[in-house]
């Protein structure tokens, strides 16, 4: 096994620990109304926000490339006349 995969089972098995060991019953208050939730279910959906929050903050962005430029630069590498006539003047 990898580093990163017995690392992924070590991070999982204390998320576990940690989640079966809060079972009890809390009191939450949202905007006019109070609910009973188990500390098990707002820590999981507090973990599995933060999952998704992070996958979506890390996701790669698609770059927007200017494939004229691109080809422009290519065209430019490949031309061996590049002085401008200033500058044929000042070497001559």
């Amino acid at each position: 096994m990898s580093i990163k995969t017995i690392a992924v089972v070590i991070v999982a098995v204390l998320l576990t620990i940690v989640l079966m060991q809060n079972t009890d019953e809390v009191y939450f208050k949202f905007l006019f109304s109070t609910f009973r939730v188990s500390k098990l279910m707002i820590m999981l959906v507090v973990a599995v926000t933060g999952f998704v929050l992070g996958l979506i903050v890390a996701w790669p962005k698609k770059q927007k490339f200017d494939i004229g430029g691109y080809h422009d630069a290519l065209r430019d590498k490949n031309d061996t006349d590049t002085l401008s006539d200033e500058d044929r003047e000042y070497i001559s």
